[in-house]
């Protein structure tokens, strides 16, 4: 009798283990489009209306802590500025699992070889990007964003928007 203990845990442990992976290798929503730096640079230069494009990858930890936040900024003000996310030096799955985790709701484009920011003056993850209509850099943000920053820049964005 003392053998179906550890057959029965056993059997258990299997089930588990089946059951994680399958809901890991499980993909959530469809693939990102493919960009690469010359499709976001033609998309800067033909907006009408200001862009603020984030940089980031579904393994970094700050970019986790700003993701919210910049959901958040959409949903309040997506209908006068674009908001963009390029994932960069990931996997399909792992940039979708992030999307569906923070639930972000804006345009998210997947750039596995990371050209699209060093072309647009940046590196590493997160980077934040602000951009006037037409596509002239406003602002620069390195690493992780604050809602301060993020409210600063965007009122200035704004403010340039109007002046135009």
């Amino acid at each position: 009798m003392p053998t179906r203990r550890p057959i029965a845990a056993l059997a258990v442990l299997l089930v588990f283990l089946t059951s994680c992976t399958a809901q890991q290798s499980q993909t959530v929503g469809p693939p990102l489009p493919d960009t690469n730096a010359a499709e976001v640079v033609a998309l800067l230069e033909a907006s009408s209306q200001p862009v603020v494009i984030n940089v980031w990858a579904s393994w970094c930890i700050p970019c986790r802590s700003e993701a919210p936040l910049i959901e958040r900024a959409n949903e309040q003000f997506g209908d006068d500025i674009r908001f963009i996310g390029i994932n960069v030096a990931d996997t399909q799955s792992g940039a979708r699992q992030f999307i569906a985790e923070f639930g972000l709701s804006f345009e998210n484009l997947f750039d596995a070889p990371r050209t699209v920011p060093a072309a647009l003056g940046g590196s590493g993850v997160p980077v934040t990007f602000f951009f006037a209509p037409g596509g002239s850099l406003v602002h620069y943000q390195p690493g992780v964003i604050d809602e301060r920053t993020l409210a600063l820049q965007i009122d200035e964005l704004l403010k340039r928007h109007e002046d135009s």
